[in-house]
């Protein structure tokens, strides 16, 4: 019995290695690409407006500077309120005192007075407005003025068109890469948006202007211009 037994197992074990090995199916080969940026910019007509404008005092004391500041101030809001301007749309940006110090004499400064600043920053839809609060901020007291700006209040104006003329510039560039490949261009294989750039506004063809005349101020000129959006896609193109 012992022989019989020791004869099944060789054969068992040479039919086990004379087995063939199992193959791996053999991968296909990845597509030939060609990676392209396009940019479409669209050019809008602005809808809304901000400006600041402020008023600056200064006194002997901190007291007389605030008392003061806080009276011109409340005529500029209620003169813009009158004017047409929201609560909703004027807000308070900005509230300073600062000493006014002499260095002149010697290394320990002389205190002249305290200045306090306060600024109001009025934002509204309305383009055909900028001009006269403009004039009515000026003419109820204010004596600083600074950024005047318009903008397109809604960001997805103009993005099909932008995201559209982005994509077809991408093909364009591609379809040329290819053919001085000696290639042809297949399908869009991946698409990917790029972050959407927003150009300062085109300078404004007009000037505000702050300078009263003794008998009568003179109009502050506006003019809202456009503004221009840009947007980026990212395409892989199959190469054939």
């Amino acid at each position: 019995m012992k022989p019989f037994f020791a004869t099944i197992i060789l054969a068992t074990a040479t039919a086990a290695f004379a087995q063939p090995a199992t193959m791996s199916p053999r991968e296909a080969a990845p597509p030939e690409t060609v990676s392209v940026t396009g940019t479409g910019r669209v050019t809008l007509v602005p809808d809304r407006f901000t400006f600041n404008v402020g008023v600056q005092t200064n006194a002997p004391t901190v007291d007389a500077a605030v008392n003061e500041n806080n009276e011109r101030v409340a005529r500029v809001v209620a003169a813009l309120k009158a004017a047409g301007a929201k609560p909703e749309e004027i807000q308070t940006s900005g509230f300073s005192i600062y000493p006014q110090q002499d260095y002149s004499q010697g290394q320990l400064p002389r205190l002249l007075g305290y200045q306090v600043n306060n600024s109001v920053t009025v934002r509204k839809k309305e383009i055909a407005s900028a001009s006269k609060l403009l004039q009515v901020a000026i003419g109820a007291g204010v004596n600083t003025a600074s950024g005047l700006n318009f903008e397109v209040s809604d960001p997805t104006r103009g993005r099909d068109q932008g995201l559209k003329a982005a994509y077809d510039d991408a093909r364009v560039k591609a379809t040329l890469l290819a053919r001085a490949a000696g290639r042809t261009l297949g399908r869009a294989m991946n698409i990917t948006e790029g972050a959407e750039a927003t150009p300062p506004p085109r300078p404004m063809i007009g000037r505000v202007m702050a300078a009263k005349a003794e008998a009568q101020m003179s109009e502050v000129p506006v003019e809202s211009g456009t503004q221009e959006l840009s947007f980026t896609v990212s395409v892989i193109f199959e190469l054939r």
